[in-house]
């Protein structure tokens, strides 16, 4: 598990647009408020859910493979078990890092996305570290 702080500033500060997979349309959800705080800090946020046009202002996609621009990195909120898809994904679109939030580890998608060099962050919020490391 990365807890490199130097690694996740970095990551943070390099890659500005971010695609957030599951990110729901209720401000009640952790996804909606995290995609929220990041667009607020000035980032490009691209919302991923199959069961949406539009989150936050933003064009949805129903996966990474449909957006038509080049995303730096993808923020995972789905369940640990069904990762490997969208880190699978993130390979073809050629993503910088995928990040697994808080409480999301799945050890075989990490290995298959750093085999492709896509740095990788699980089980944090980037919400918290962004707070921590950048704004801090």
């Amino acid at each position: 598990m990365l807890t490199d702080f130097t690694h996740i500033k970095k990551i943070l500060v390099d890659c500005q647009v971010i695609a957030v997979v599951g990110l729901s349309p209720k401000a009640s959800r952790p996804s909606n408020q995290v995609a929220t705080y990041l667009q607020e800090k000035g980032y490009t946020v691209i919302p991923v859910n199959p069961g949406q046009t539009e989150i936050l202002g933003q064009t949805c996609y129903p996966d990474l493979l449909a957006i038509p621009a080049k995303v730096d990195l993808v923020n995972i909120f789905r369940k640990s078990e069904d990762v490997e898809p969208v880190v699978a994904d993130a390979v073809k679109i050629q993503a910088r890092a995928v990040w697994m939030q808080q409480g999301i580890v799945n050890q075989k998608a990490a290995e298959v996305a750093r085999e492709a060099g896509i740095a990788v962050v699980m089980d944090r919020c980037i919400k918290v570290d962004h707070q921590n490391l950048i704004t801090g």
